[in-house]
């Protein structure tokens, strides 16, 4: 059903209907095309408040493509997202669901954070200023709120004494941790991960997966992950999805997964990541 054909009232099973076992995010039959490339196809799956799902699969399944448009960096060329029981990738308007305007989009991803595979922090700032700025100018928090909040996060991270310095003094392991705090001081809903140890030196990868385990480990925060690291998707994840061609080969816990998958895509995508290990 194209989405302008989408009645405003209708949603997947569970959907805005109050009940407190509600899913936080709803893909509803998702399709996105680029051109004639088809990288979601029908995308059905939900995520509980408080979740932590690792999205593993080779490059091109679409895994990327699911956080991009969660970011709305991407729209849906069918169907529809769903965040908290609202529509997140349309909204409403004379009785149907429309593609979302930018103010809408901009008011919904502030419950979404993300860190990417490269830092992307400003070079021109300082860790301090690139972690208060996005709650100052769009949540409107005042700078005393903000700086006390990055103080807590930095320390949290272990660069509590990088306050004050700019990003090109920081090795890479240090950059992609404060890309951490700074997604988290925007107090966000859904914590998204792209794949954050890709652009590191072997030798600092661990010190990163260690601050995104204390983050599991200690917050709510809904996780959605796109890693290469097993380990790390064992150790943090409640479910993993096994994506191949745009669509969940399989699903399951950590260990049926890992230990006994099903889906012979998924034993020799298993194969190929840990023989690399």
């Amino acid at each position: 059903m194209p989405p302008s054909d989408i009645p405003a009232t209708e949603g997947p099973q569970g959907v805005g209907d109050g009940s407190k076992d509600q899913p936080l995010i709803v893909f509803d039959q998702v399709v996105k095309r680029f051109g004639d490339l088809t990288v979601l196809d029908h995308l059905d799956f939900s995520v509980a408040p408080g979740e932590r799902v690792t999205l593993i699969g080779p490059s091109g399944s679409g895994k990327t493509t699911i956080l991009r448009l969660l970011m709305t960096l991407e729209k849906v060329t069918e169907g529809c997202i769903w965040v908290g029981g609202e529509p997140y990738s349309h909204m409403r308007r004379g009785g149907h669901l429309t593609p979302a305007g930018e103010g809408y989009l901009r008011e919904r991803r502030k419950r979404v954070g993300m860190v990417f595979q490269q830092f992307n922090l400003f070079p021109n700032m300082t860790v301090r200023q690139n972690i208060i700025e996005a709650p100052v100018h769009v949540l409107g928090t005042s700078k005393a709120e903000a700086n006390a909040r990055a103080v807590e996060l930095l320390d949290m991270v272990g660069l509590g004494d990088k306050i004050d310095a700019h990003p090109t003094q920081l090795s890479g392991g240090q950059q992609q941790r404060v890309a951490i705090a700074r997604a988290l001081a925007m107090q966000p809903e859904i914590l998204l991960l792209d794949e954050v140890t890709s652009a590191l030196d072997p030798e600092l990868v661990a010190g990163v997966l260690d601050v995104l385990r204390e983050i599991a480990e200690t917050t709510d925060i809904t996780m959605l992950c796109v890693t290469h690291e097993m380990g790390f998707a064992r150790d943090v994840s409640h479910r993993v999805l096994m994506f191949d061609q745009g669509q969940i080969a399989e699903e399951g816990t950590p260990e049926q997964i890992f230990g006994e998958p099903k889906e012979e895509r998924t034993k020799s995508f298993l194969r190929s990541v840990l023989d690399n290990e």
